[in-house]
C-alpha cells in the first residue's frame, strides 16, 4: 500500500502546485496584462501548427477606451449581472445542471455535457487557463479559479480582460481586433447598433465569422441583437445600481 499512498501524496502535491501557479499568475494580472490565453494559444495550433506566420489577430485596448455601448451590449449577452454577483450564478448554474441530466439521461452514455450558466468570470477562467473539454473534473477546477479572480481583482479589471481575450470569430481575439475585423473601427467609437452585433456573435463567434462554422450553431444574430439593443440601458457598468442612472 505504500506505493498507493506515494501516488496519492504525488498527486496531491501536483494539485497544489497548480493551485499555486494559477494564483500567481493571476496576482501578476492586477498590473500587467496576460500574454494570451490557453484557448488562443490551442487555437493558434489548430490554424498554424508550427508555421511562424499566423492568422491570428489581437490588439489590447484599455478598459477606458472601449466605449459603454460594447460593455454593455456585451454583459447583455453574457452576464447582465456580472458588476453584482461574486463570480457565479447558482440558480443558472443549477438549470444548466438540470438540463445536462435530461440530455444524458435520454441520450448520452459516457459523456458528460455541461453547457450553459456559466457567468464572465468563469468564462475567463476556463478561456485563461483551461481546455474546452467538458467534464466535471474541468468544471470544479474552473470553479477554483472563478473563485481567485473575483478574490484578486476587481470587476473592473476582469471585464477588461474578458473583452480582451474572448473570441469574436476564427483567430480574432479581444475588442481591438474585433472592431477592425469587421468594421475598420475602434471600441473607443463604436456605434450602438456595432456594438450590439459584436456581442450577439459571443455564443458562436466563428459562425458569426463564417458560415462554414454554422452548422452546429443554432442562433439566429438579427434577433439576438434586437434583443440585446432592447435591454442594453438597463445594466450597470458598477458595483452598485442607482435608480434612474446608466
Amino acid at each position: 500500500m505504500r506505493w498507493l499512498s506515494y501516488f496519492l501524496k504525488c498527486v496531491l502535491c501536483g494539485l497544489v502546485a497548480m493551485q499555486v501557479f494559477f494564483a500567481i499568475q493571476i496576482g501578476l494580472w492586477t498590473s500587467l496584462d496576460p500574454s494570451g490565453t490557453a484557448f488562443q494559444r490551442a487555437e493558434r495550433w489548430r490554424l498554424c501548427s508550427w508555421h511562424w506566420s499566423c492568422p491570428i489577430q489581437s490588439n489590447w485596448v484599455s478598459y477606458n477606451h472601449i466605449n459603454g455601448h460594447l460593455k454593455r451590449a456585451v454583459l447583455v449577452s453574457e452576464d447582465d449581472i456580472f458588476f453584482q454577483h461574486k463570480g457565479v450564478r447558482v440558480e443558472d448554474m443549477q438549470k444548466a445542471w438540470e438540463k445536462n441530466q435530461q440530455k444524458n439521461h435520454l441520450g448520452g452514455k459516457s459523456k458528460v455535457a455541461l453547457r450553459g450558466g456559466s457567468t464572465i468570470t468563469q468564462q475567463l477562467a476556463k478561456n485563461l487557463f483551461l481546455s474546452s473539454e467538458q467534464n466535471y473534473f474541468r468544471k470544479a477546477q474552473e470553479l477554483i479559479i472563478t473563485g481567485m479572480l473575483e478574490l484578486t481583482l476587481s470587476k473592473q479589471r476582469l471585464f477588461e480582460i474578458y473583452l480582451n481575450s474572448v473570441e469574436w470569430g476564427e483567430g480574432i481575439f479581444g475588442i481591438g481586433a474585433a472592431a477592425q475585423h469587421y468594421f475598420v473601427s475602434t471600441p473607443a467609437v463604436l456605434s450602438r447598433e456595432e456594438s450590439a452585433a459584436l456581442a450577439s456573435a459571443l455564443p458562436a463567434p466563428k459562425c458569426f465569422d463564417k458560415a462554414q462554422y454554422c452548422r452546429k450553431a443554432n442562433i439566429n444574430f438579427p434577433i439576438r441583437q434586437d434583443f440585446i439593443l432592447e435591454n442594453m440601458d438597463r445594466v450597470a457598468l458598477t458595483a452598485t445600481i442607482k435608480s434612474g442612472s446608466h
